[in-house]
């Protein structure tokens, strides 16, 4: 099985390196002719996370995976996020909003979760009537990140998973500290709690860290 897998991989890997190879000729493009190809380039742009997120999901599934943790600037982690795609939900004429209440360092895998809610402001752009929501805080020795829209919210939190989920959920889990492990959460609404002072109403995405 994990030869087949490893085979699948490869294919998904080669594919992602033509779409990147698609970017950059758009890229050349724009700058030969003074186009604006700009959406074109974040659609390559979102289908190569995505198989990279197919990529991360083997990788994680096995027994042996194992993260590259170390202290990391929530707040920069957050802008980061930010800037990767408030213009895009922009030009869909969603305002991404962020709320980050933590300041200091918390241990986690960066790469892996700036991934993870990349995907989560992904998906709640694509449902949101006008705005998103990205927050931070931490209470209780764990730290919180909760991604909100303002949609019609999830038709059922607990079925239906899509492979960024099954990601966020593994990423999460493999957090752990003192005994303690993440966990990832889906509601609607308040389903899950009030962490900014006003309910969006829509999907609620949240990663729990110790």
């Amino acid at each position: 099985m994990h030869r087949l897998l490893d085979v699948l991989a490869s294919g998904v890997h080669d594919t992602k390196n033509q779409l990147f190879y698609a970017e950059s000729q758009i890229a050349e493009a724009e700058a030969k002719h003074g186009l604006d190809l700009s959406e074109a380039r974040y659609a390559i742009e979102t289908a190569a996370a995505r198989l990279s997120r197919t990529l991360t999901a083997y990788h994680l599934l096995r027994n042996d995976a194992q993260l590259a943790v170390a202290p990391v600037v929530v707040a920069d982690l957050c802008d980061e996020v930010v800037l990767d795609q408030r213009k895009h939900l922009a030009h869909a004429g969603i305002e991404l909003v962020l709320a980050c209440g933590v300041r200091d360092e918390w241990p986690l895998d960066r790469d892996l979760i700036t991934d993870v809610l990349n995907n989560a402001v992904q998906n709640a752009g694509r449902h949101a009537r006008s705005r998103v929501r990205l927050s931070a805080w931490n209470e209780d020795d764990t730290l919180f990140f909760r991604v909100e829209d303002d949609g019609p919210g999830y038709a059922d939190p607990e079925h239906g998973r899509s492979t960024g989920l099954i990601v966020a959920e593994r990423v999460a889990s493999l957090h752990e500290r003192r005994g303690r492990y993440g966990s990832m959460h889906l509601g609607n609404g308040g389903d899950l709690g009030n962490s900014a002072g006003d309910e969006l109403g829509g999907a609620v995405f949240e990663l729990r860290l110790p």
